[in-house]
């Protein structure tokens, strides 16, 4: 039923939905000369729907009778979202403005597919996870083959679509096979239904869902998508898949494992830790030879994204509350690092990817350097900083719910993974200078890079805050 209360529940997605049709109309009428408008009013729609996730929380758990829910989990993981989806916006003119004018749709489709994305770690029913994720899906097709004259880019956008398809017919063909023998599309209800013993048919239907959803999340051996369009997208749009999608579609894996498929934990946690080992160990192997940095970043996601399952695989409030501070973590690291990359550049303004221009750069722009080595050796996780919190936090857990050897294959990964970031740093501050790089890099930019490179230092000053935000997260799904 449709109520007022519902509809406060839901508001930020009002609002960002409002937003997007206005913006989008302001864009059709006013052609590009209306980017720079749209991208900053973008912003502050971000910024006003991020404000509105306290009347969300203020309702209750649940709206439209289940199908909806607005808990301390989804204003968490929609914080993360927006947050992600501004700073893609505000990365995003500089770069599009060296083939020409920068385009009104980008921010918009943006706008779009964080109403997806709020969907989808918001969702308290299979129905409700599809129309989330395909929303999502679709903006983020066309954002992947957004400079249609590039061949990479539309390149990237046919193979993102035409696997995205591939995976949601798994996706949905896990959901029929649940409703066909759970009687229900209610996380409640297939909970209920599988507290009486999982029969073969549900497992069927819950290999299937989790596979759909671990193609979303770019796990292996669902992976093959993502370096390919990490490398073919334009920087922003990877930017953006590299962080805002991600904790969607973790937090959505979250919230299907526990609440819909919680009585069935002994059959999805196998997966889960087979999943984690995978991805953890392939995205520490496969990065080791890659010459450009992009596709160095795809299998970084790869491998962090195995990091994060370790916690869901422990299947307790502390293991889902450390994938939570993970993902916030692997956000700030990511964006700041593709803040850097943006700023690869050759004198004419053309982006430079390839990890062999990077040589000499401490010598040339200091600065850039030194903040690149932060976010590398944080994602690295070396102490003390940030990057080595979200580890800890995910083994922890592992080895308070007796996966002892999960989380010492972790840390030992951690060092195989440590050498392709130890790599461009050596290449950074040791390798003879090559080609040279802009003399400096938009204002933009450094206030983002430099926002998350100070977090990332002084980021334990935050753990208070973000302990207690990711445990009440963790604590509303149980």
């Amino acid at each position: 039923m449709v109520d007022s209360a519902s509809l406060l529940a839901v508001l930020p997605e009002l609002i960002l939905t409002a937003g997007g049709l206005v913006l989008m109309l302001v864009a059709a009428f006013g052609g590009d000369g209306s980017a720079r408008v749209v991208n900053w009013l973008s912003v502050i729609t971000l910024a006003i729907a991020g404000l509105a996730l306290s009347c969300s929380l203020a309702h209750g758990p649940d709206a439209f009778d289940g199908l909806y829910r607005a808990d301390a989990f989804s204003v968490f993981a929609k914080a993360l979202i927006y947050g992600a989806a501004a700073a893609a916006i505000l990365l995003a003119p500089r770069f599009f403005s060296v083939d020409g004018a920068p385009r009104p749709e980008y921010p918009v489709l943006i706008l779009f597919a964080a109403i997806g994305m709020g969907m989808m770690v918001s969702a308290g029913d299979m129905l409700t996870l599809y129309v989330g994720l395909e929303m999502n899906s679709l903006a983020s097709y066309v954002l992947a083959s957004f400079m249609r004259q590039d061949e990479r880019s539309s390149e990237a956008g046919l193979k993102y679509f035409v696997l995205g398809s591939l995976a949601s017919g798994i996706l949905l063909y896990g959901i029929s096979l649940l409703y066909g023998f759970t009687g229900s599309t209610g996380f409640d209800g297939i909970a209920v239904a599988l507290g009486d013993g999982v029969s073969k048919g549900e497992l069927f239907g819950l290999v299937f869902v989790l596979a759909g959803l671990a193609f979303k999340i770019s796990a292996v051996p669902f992976h093959m998508w993502t370096p390919d369009v990490y490398e073919g997208a334009p920087t922003p749009v990877t930017t953006f898949f590299a962080s805002a999608p991600k904790v969607a579609a973790m937090g959505l894996t979250v919230r299907v494992a526990i609440e819909a498929l919680g009585p069935a934990g002994l059959d999805w946690q196998q997966i889960v830790i087979f999943v984690a080992l995978a991805s953890i160990l392939f995205g520490a192997v496969a990065a080791i030879g890659q010459t450009n940095i992009k596709r160095l970043m795809a299998y970084s996601s790869i491998n962090n994204v195995g990091f994060a399952l370790i916690g869901l695989a422990a299947g307790t409030p502390a293991g889902v509350a450390g994938t939570m501070s993970y993902m916030a973590i692997y956000v700030l690291m990511t964006i700041g690092a593709f803040a850097c990359i943006l700023q690869m550049r050759d004198a004419d303004g053309k982006p430079i990817e390839t990890i062999a221009s990077l040589a000499g750069l401490s010598q040339s722009r200091k600065g850039l350097a030194a903040a690149l080595a932060i976010f590398m050796f944080s994602m690295a996780g070396i102490p003390p900083l940030f990057g080595f919190w979200a580890k800890f936090l995910v083994f922890d857990a592992a080895v308070a719910a007796g996966l002892t050897a999960l989380a010492a294959f972790g840390i030992a990964a951690s060092v195989i993974g440590a050498f392709y970031y130890l790599k461009i740093i050596k290449t950074m501050y040791f390798d003879e200078p090559t080609v040279a790089y802009e003399a400096k890099g938009g204002p933009v930019e450094n206030i983002v890079l430099t926002a998350c490179a100070v977090v990332i230092v002084l980021g334990y000053l935050l753990n208070p805050v973000l302990d207690q935000a990711s445990a009440a997260a963790a604590a509303s799904l149980f």
